[in-house]
């Protein structure tokens, strides 16, 4: 069992289309509806507690599955052609809010409807994609919640080097299939001349070209990894883990369920907290609320989780500095 060591204890230290479970016994005459597009895998653990983090914060504004409320969840897999088919079912159920989770999501949500107001999570720099004009005031019907902003692909890349200070040259693991896929390659490739580090990509579209992409980049040394957000990598995000470990590449990753597997760095910001907040929107929109007049909102808190279990395997000495400023620390 992993061991967890907070910030301030070390300090002390060294100084398909399954939908979400409704109860039973709700009138219709009564019953609001919303749809929630996840862009993971039902059996995903991780997923599951943001949906619940979602239900949870309904409730305490007064939403009770079965009595005022029904949610319909559909669970993508990280497939596109199943996020098309899956937001046609869900705007054919007539609902009065769609959360949409992710880029991939909030697309195919978008194309489908320009009536049903619309709260995303995690999309990132939502203005730089030209999904919307503005934060301040999305118009529409659509508003929601930022995940990573351009810049946070420099912050990975320096955590990264902070982490292996020979770092030299790093690739950044994408699906060419994900919407966001040439906003991550970009942000990194614009700090790497800064860094003294080379950026190159590495696409993968099957569990193949995932191993033959590490492999590739282990073939030269002072080589790292960087796996941001993206639902068939976190589909695969053992094998990545395992592969880059036996590998020896230091890596650094966006969603903390690597870190479960043995990765090494993760640096992102609060999943759960983010599917809490979408609650108070949902809960404004079906009070009446224009969407496009409700502010587009980036997040506050900001995580970084280091496993020294896999550092030490790496045979890397994790500096001091990072230690400090890490809010866990993993054995």
């Amino acid at each position: 069992m992993a061991i967890i060591i907070r910030r301030r204890e070390f300090i002390m230290l060294a100084g398909g289309a399954a939908a979400w479970p409704l109860a039973a016994g709700a009138q219709s005459g009564s019953v609001r509806r919303i749809g929630v597009l996840m862009n993971a895998a039902a059996t995903d653990t991780d997923a599951q507690a943001r949906v619940a983090a979602f239900v949870q914060g309904l409730r305490a504004l007064g939403w009770v599955e079965g009595q005022n409320l029904r949610i319909d969840v559909r669970w993508n897999a990280g497939e596109a052609e199943l996020a098309r088919t899956y937001a046609a079912q869900l705007i054919g159920l007539m609902p009065d809010v769609i959360l949409a989770a992710s880029t991939t999501n909030l697309t195919v949500v978008r194309q489908a409807t320009s009536t049903v107001p619309v709260v995303f999570v995690q999309v990132s720099d939502p203005v730089a994609q030209g999904i919307v004009p503005t934060l301040a005031r999305p118009g529409g019907n659509i508003t929601g919640f930022t995940s990573f902003e351009y810049s946070m692909g420099g912050k990975w890349l320096d955590l990264l080097k902070q982490m292996s200070p020979s770092l030299a040259r790093v690739a950044i693991m994408f699906n060419p299939q994900h919407p966001q896929s040439a906003f991550w390659s970009s942000s990194l490739e614009a700090a790497g001349p800064s860094l003294g580090v080379a950026v190159m990509a590495a696409p993968v579209n099957d569990t193949a070209e995932i191993e033959r992409s590490i492999g590739r980049l282990a073939s030269a040394p002072n080589s790292g990894l960087v796996v941001p957000t993206d639902a068939f990598l976190g589909l695969h995000s053992k094998l990545i883990v395992e592969s880059a470990a036996r590998h020896g590449l230091p890596s650094i990753y966006a969603t903390a369920d690597y870190l479960a597997h043995g990765g090494l760095m993760y640096y992102g910001y609060d999943f759960a907290g983010q599917f809490r907040q979408a609650a108070v929107y949902v809960d404004r929109i079906l009070k009446g609320a224009n969407p496009g007049d409700l502010p587009i909102q980036a997040p506050t808190k900001f995580e970084l989780k280091i496993n020294l279990k896999a550092a030490k395997a790496l045979g890397i000495e994790v500096p001091i500095g990072l230690m400090l400023r890490a809010d866990e620390l993993v054995e």
